[in-house]
């Protein structure tokens, strides 16, 4: 069983829009790519194709808009625990290139967690199941409320 999941907000914390350049929906310029939550396997994930737009390398995606990809669906991981977490650090590793106009995958899923450092992971397959990229990263878990004071809704 699978659970839509919007944005960066958790259930304690709301953001008045939400403008992220991966997920959200308020962002004309965005990807706005919708996640679900696989219960089951507490695993993050999102189906999606890249248009032209997305392009490097003819007829593959940019390096950059697949490591920002990663990256949101590792931050996803973090509604697990109900926190907001910022990536400190994360690292990408580019095993084939990933195809424009083809039906892709993003699974997001955690490695570890002690205290606010947060440790997760994510891939990009194919529509065959090869993993195209995968990455770690590192997330601190942060106050909304300090530092994200102005944008919070009341």
């Amino acid at each position: 069983m699978s659970r839509k999941i919007d944005g960066h907000e958790t259930r304690y914390h709301k953001m008045q829009k939400n403008y992220c350049f991966v997920c959200g929906r308020n962002n004309p310029e965005g990807m706005k790519l919708k996640f679900a939550l696989e219960e089951e396997r507490q695993t993050f994930v999102c189906h999606f194709r890249l248009g032209k737009r997305y392009t490097g390398p003819p007829g593959h995606c940019h390096g950059g808009i697949i490591a920002c990809i990663l990256d949101d669906a590792m931050g996803k991981v973090n509604k697990l625990h109900h926190v907001v977490a910022l990536t400190r650090e994360m690292t990408v590793e580019y095993l084939r290139p990933v195809p424009l106009h083809k039906a892709l995958c993003v699974e997001g899923r955690e490695i570890e967690v002690r205290g606010g450092k947060h440790i997760n992971a994510a891939q990009i397959l194919d529509e065959k199941g090869e993993v195209l990229a995968r990455s770690r990263g590192v997330f601190i878990a942060i106050d909304p409320e300090t530092m994200f004071a102005k944008y919070a809704e009341r």
